[in-house]
């Protein structure tokens, strides 16, 4: 398997143990913590450029 078949596999069961044992709305804010976490962790590693992405939530059109 992948690096990315076992992560996805991971997270899925993170969030589906979050749920049974939890409920919903902890495994809503689980779900919303991991994606925070992913972006931040795309921002510290240089692959998601932010202005870009403010500008992209303002309306502003990108020249690239």
């Amino acid at each position: 398997m992948t690096t990315a078949t076992r992560t996805g596999m991971l997270v899925g069961a993170i969030l589906a143990l979050t749920w049974v044992v939890l409920g919903f709305w902890a495994f809503l804010f689980v779900g919303l913590a991991m994606l925070v976490g992913a972006l931040v962790g795309r921002v510290v590693d240089g692959r998601l450029d932010v202005s870009s992405l403010i500008g992209a939530f303002q309306g502003k059109r990108s020249s690239s």
